[in-house]
């Protein structure tokens, strides 16, 4: 398994960002991360990085409900951006609703749906699926 060497978590709940990052770095995961509290705020940094030709993310776990932007809107938004860097896209929500795995199956660049809590193995598997 090879490790990530930046990931994205797109979430709202301080909870979960301190209980992912945690389990990330136990699960040596990847070499860094960087954090957005909603989709707008992921769009305009993101939008930022690719403009100033930074590193880019190669995975984002992205949450679905979000105040401001939400995890739909951020997907209709960003797969919109061109970008030369493949970038791996995880639902990470507590939403078990099958219309939401359904919707989530539309978008060419979501890779997996996952339902909260994350756990190692959910890392791991995302490390041999990358």
């Amino acid at each position: 398994m090879k490790k990530i060497d930046l990931a994205c978590i797109i979430d709202d709940d301080p909870i979960f960002v301190f209980g992912a990052k945690k389990i990330m770095q136990f699960a040596d995961f990847c070499n860094s991360f960087m954090v957005y509290h909603n989709g707008e705020e992921a769009i305009n940094g993101l939008k930022s990085i690719i403009l100033a030709k930074e590193k880019l993310p190669d995975i984002i776990l992205l949450d679905l409900n979000m105040p401001i932007m939400d995890g739909w809107q951020f997907l209709d938004e960003f797969t919109q951006i061109p970008t030369e860097h493949e970038i791996t896209i995880y639902i990470v929500t507590s939403s078990i609703d099958p219309e939401d795995i359904n919707r989530a199956k539309s978008y060419n660049r979501v890779t997996n749906y996952l339902v909260k809590p994350i756990s190692i193995e959910g890392l791991r598997k995302i490390l041999e699926e990358s």
